[in-house]
């Protein structure tokens, strides 16, 4: 049942059996429905979720009440609301399912426990959330360099499984266009 877990957490630390069942003693497993939410802006933020299977949508909502996406999260990728989550404060971004979706999560009590007990883990946590602040900055500076058809064949070629799996609709929002001008990009 673990095993996904095990083998993202071993492409970039080895684990013998014993060091993976303590792993696995600080994750929790569930299942959640499309359009499930998993965090919801304004309540607190207990957990971070690694991806086994499915898709999620990291939204924003202004004040005018329109969603942005900030991230998709699918297989093998780790998503919260973070600053909430290390900050122990209510959210300020929202979690949803767009396909019944399978994750691990672990809250900030057990986070900090395994990685005391397990400086491998520290290693591992340190890795993923590199790889994050780069993947963050890439966007921020795609936003800033190149127009919205440059940031649309970006995507198509960083994550082209993802046009399959998401409405046109969510894949402009990303892309901080209309729906109308990612038609004209489309074609």
């Amino acid at each position: 049942m673990h095993q996904k877990l095990r083998q993202h957490i071993e492409a970039i630390v080895p684990l013998t059996d014993e060091e993976f069942a303590f792993v696995a003693s600080h994750f929790s497993h569930q299942k959640a429905k499309k359009r499930e939410f998993l965090i919801q802006e304004g309540q607190k933020v207990n957990h971070v979720f690694f991806v086994v299977s499915g898709l999620l949508k990291l939204t924003y909502r202004d004040e005018m009440a329109n969603d942005a996406i900030v991230s998709f999260a699918m297989e093998d990728w780790w998503e919260s609301d973070y600053q909430a989550f290390y900050n122990k404060t209510n959210a300020s971004l929202s979690l949803q399912c767009l396909e019944p979706t399978e994750v691990y999560s672990i809250t900030l009590e057990d986070y900090k426990k395994l990685c005391a007990g397990l400086h491998k883990m520290e290693h591992f946590f340190l890795e993923k959330a590199n790889r994050g602040h780069i993947a963050s900055q890439q966007r921020i500076i795609s936003f800033l360099t190149l127009s919205a058809r440059e940031r649309y064949e970006q995507l198509l070629k960083r994550y082209p499984s993802l046009l399959q799996r998401v409405p046109k609709s969510l894949i402009a929002s990303y892309l901080g266009v209309s729906r109308e001008t990612l038609s004209r990009l489309y074609n």
